[in-house]
């Protein structure tokens, strides 16, 4: 398939499209992106790559962060985690309180706020150096040695971070946060500040498309089975209280971020990135949401 092509007409149909929203405003790193940024990069299983406008841009792919530290977490624990967060669409905000007390303190999924935090709570627990741990873990699944941290951008969210430890605090006194607040936080902030491009992006979730193996390395990051659970949690809730939104439009397991990435998977074809920083009312990009559906729409190729 010339997805190249596809792109350029996908772009065509949207001519008349008005992009809505604003980059992320309540993180002052991201407020002033620039928003007319768009780039897109598709990798194949065999590959093959193809990518059109800012595809080589470096962002800050934030919450799209929270997939790979699942996938770290769900190595080291096995089956034991899901006692500690569930795997279903959440319905609400991603940083609600209500339902985390209404669930006493076991969040919905791994990717709203508060299942996130549990998850580097996981990490820190069972890791020696978590962040460098986990740093050279994403260097291993993006194949690039010079990925890091952004102080500016984790600095940056702790200003300004006071849901998130009210999450936290909740979730420690109602007994499912085992480990110091602080280290914990300040683990969850920098994992969301990694930046990457559109290209980095899907060479990192490529085994996602491979039941769990990096068909360029022939190394095997997860197994087939929990490789399937993983895009299974990213097609019930990868986009927050949008996820249904994103599964009947699109359909494709996928991670949305603030800073206005989404990652999305067609297992055994490919793995697509797409960036442009304005952000719809639920916080996805709205952009590269229209963009994904047009696409999966013309490639009539979905997981449905």
């Amino acid at each position: 398939m010339n997805y190249q092509k596809i792109f350029t007409e996908v772009l065509k149909k949207m001519d008349g499209y008005k992009d809505s929203g604003s980059p992320a405003s309540y993180i002052p790193e991201l407020r002033d992106v620039d928003p007319s940024k768009f780039g897109v990069h598709l990798i194949t299983n065999k590959n093959k790559n193809y990518s059109i406008g800012d595809s080589e841009e470096k962002f800050s792919i934030q919450s799209i962060s929270k997939v790979l530290s699942l996938v770290m977490a769900y190595k080291l624990i096995d089956e034991d985690l899901w006692k500690r967060v569930g795997v279903e669409p959440s319905g609400t905000p991603f940083n609600s309180l209500i339902q985390l007390e209404y669930d006493q303190g076991i969040p919905r999924n791994p990717f709203i706020n508060a299942g996130a935090l549990v998850i580097c709570d996981v990490l820190v627990e069972h890791l020696e150096n978590p962040k460098e741990e986990f740093l050279n873990f994403v260097r291993s699944l993006s194949g690039n040695s010079k990925l890091e941290y952004c102080s500016r951008i984790a600095e940056s969210e702790k200003a300004t971070s006071f849901r998130n430890a009210s999450l936290i605090n909740l979730m420690k006194d109602l007994g499912n946060i085992r480990n110091d607040i602080d280290t914990v936080l300040d683990f969850y902030f920098n994992l969301c500040s990694i930046e990457m491009t559109c290209n980095e992006l899907t060479r990192t979730f490529l085994f996602l498309a491979s039941n769990g193996k990096d068909l360029i390395t022939n190394e095997r990051f997860l197994s087939s089975s929990k490789s399937k659970r993983v895009n299974a949690v990213m097609q019930l809730c990868g986009f927050y209280d949008e996820a249904g939104e994103f599964s009947f439009k699109v359909g494709l397991p996928g991670k949305s971020g603030v800073g206005g990435g989404i990652v999305a998977i067609l297992p055994n074809h490919y793995c697509i990135a797409v960036w442009s920083p304005r952000l719809n009312k639920k916080g996805n990009s709205s952009k590269g949401m229209k963009f994904l559906e047009l696409f999966t729409s013309e490639t009539e190729l979905s997981i449905f």
